[in-house]
């Protein structure tokens, strides 16, 4: 196995890791005796996970606190610069997307250091694709502010984004405010806005639903308040579709439909 810094996808939930990371991802993990995590303890359970017979003992930890300095993530890497692999463990998906995985990226980059990821499930990818909205041009904008005035300017900034930019607009908030949040988007958009709400992505309660503002109040609102949930205004720009036919799709409710055919 070429040493590398391998960026090691992590399941979103309580999903079988089966079902979402190809085993080539187990035959990687196995070869690694240095891992860099952002959380120990939910590490050492995902690596159980995937191979009961793995050695915890035998393995290096790095963790990603919030007061690691760079000079602690560049001592991080002194495996891989002896040759030996070393493996990034987020808490959840992706490591170093809206990570601080990403910190230990730049540092190998920078020190011309062979960075390999992994293939695994990406909450912000999948909702993107499940909601019907444009994916050529989509920004991802993390937490929004915690104070209220704040928040709502921001809500409506992305917003406008949308109409003005012709750009999806991704964000999350902590599960506990999820309910919150959900009602000032309701209160602060416009009724024709079309909002997708994915949450629980790969989950066995996994829910996600685009529909209009005003179609969201006609409905009871779904309980998010253990789940993690991300937030999507849509661009209405559809690239794929002549002008015509863009203008006539539907704005409400997108879900899967077993019937559908795709055009190849």
């Amino acid at each position: 196995m070429e040493p590398a810094l391998y960026l090691i996808p992590v399941t979103l939930g309580d999903t079988p890791h089966s079902q979402v990371l190809p085993d080539y991802n187990t035959e990687i993990i196995r070869n690694i005796r240095h891992f860099i995590v952002e959380d120990l303890r939910s590490a050492r359970r995902f690596l159980k996970k995937v191979d009961r017979d793995i050695n915890i003992d035998e393995l290096t930890f790095y963790a990603m606190g919030k007061h690691a300095s760079p000079e602690a993530f560049a001592s991080y890497l002194h495996p891989l610069e002896q040759g030996m692999s070393v493996g990034v463990i987020s808490e959840a998906g992706c490591p170093a997307v809206a990570d601080p995985g990403a910190d230990v990226v730049a540092i190998a980059q920078r020190k011309g250091l062979r960075v390999i990821p992994l293939v695994g499930p990406s909450s912000m990818i999948l909702a993107v694709m499940a909601s019907g909205f444009n994916g050529q041009s989509f920004a991802f904008n993390g937490y929004l502010p915690i104070d209220p005035a704040e928040r709502t300017k921001r809500i409506k900034m992305l917003e406008q984004r949308v109409y003005t930019e012709h750009q999806t607009q991704l964000f999350i908030e902590t599960p506990y405010r999820n309910a919150k949040m959900f009602e000032e988007i309701l209160r602060t958009c416009r009724p024709q806005t079309r909002l997708c709400v994915a949450a629980g992505i790969t989950c066995k309660e996994e829910y996600i639903r685009t529909r209009t503002v005003q179609e969201w109040k006609k409905h009871s609102l779904p309980d998010l308040s253990k789940v993690p949930a991300i937030f999507l205004y849509p661009s209405t720009f559809t690239p794929f579709l002549p002008p015509t036919e863009a203008s006539t799709c539907p704005s409400s409710v997108v879900e899967t439909n077993p019937n559908f055919t795709p055009r190849m």
